[in-house]
């Protein structure tokens, strides 16, 4: 889909392991040929309880997704609209094609807070229990530096500009 394209909803499939770990309807709010922006409601059954956060029906996802990135960032707000903050997947560049958001996790992931004191990086072990850095090094690097990157980012001056 290009940023003239008139298409309002699609599918986003997040891969892991080559197998489809979830897949659910989202409706577009932006594309600009780069970076594809969608809102969803929490797709998963039930409540996820983290610790650090819940996600529960009734929460909506803002998912940016980028073609030339390797990384997603989803803005999660209550039903309410209140900000619980912002989970960050570290993915291969997203493809999107026939109206499919087709993204890969990599495992790594990074929760920032809604008020930008609590940048927690997860799923280091399970990264490193996933081969990638055998099977593919040059994706392994990458797959770092976007955690590097958007930690960096969080510390320094949030994450709000970089979705503006």
């Amino acid at each position: 889909m290009s940023a003239a394209s008139a298409e309002t909803s699609l599918t986003v499939a997040l891969v892991k392991a080559g197998r489809t770990k979830i897949s659910y309807p989202a409706d577009v709010v932006r594309d600009d040929g780069v970076r594809v922006t969608v809102r969803a409601p929490w797709a998963a059954p039930g409540v996820r309880d983290f610790g650090f956060v819940r996600f529960e029906p009734g929460d909506v996802f803002t998912e940016h997704y980028w073609r030339d990135r390797w990384y997603a960032v989803k803005e999660v707000r209550s039903g309410a609209g209140v900000l619980k903050g912002w989970y960050c997947d570290v993915t291969r560049p997203a493809v999107l094609r026939d109206g499919l958001l087709l993204v890969e996790d990599l495992d790594l992931d990074l929760w920032v807070s809604a008020d930008g004191t609590s940048v927690l990086r997860l799923d280091e072990d399970e990264f490193e229990q996933s081969g990638l850095a055998g099977r593919d090094p040059a994706a392994a690097e990458a797959a770092r530096r976007a955690l590097d990157e958007l930690e960096r980012l969080a510390r320094a001056e949030g994450l709000a500009p970089l979705l503006a």
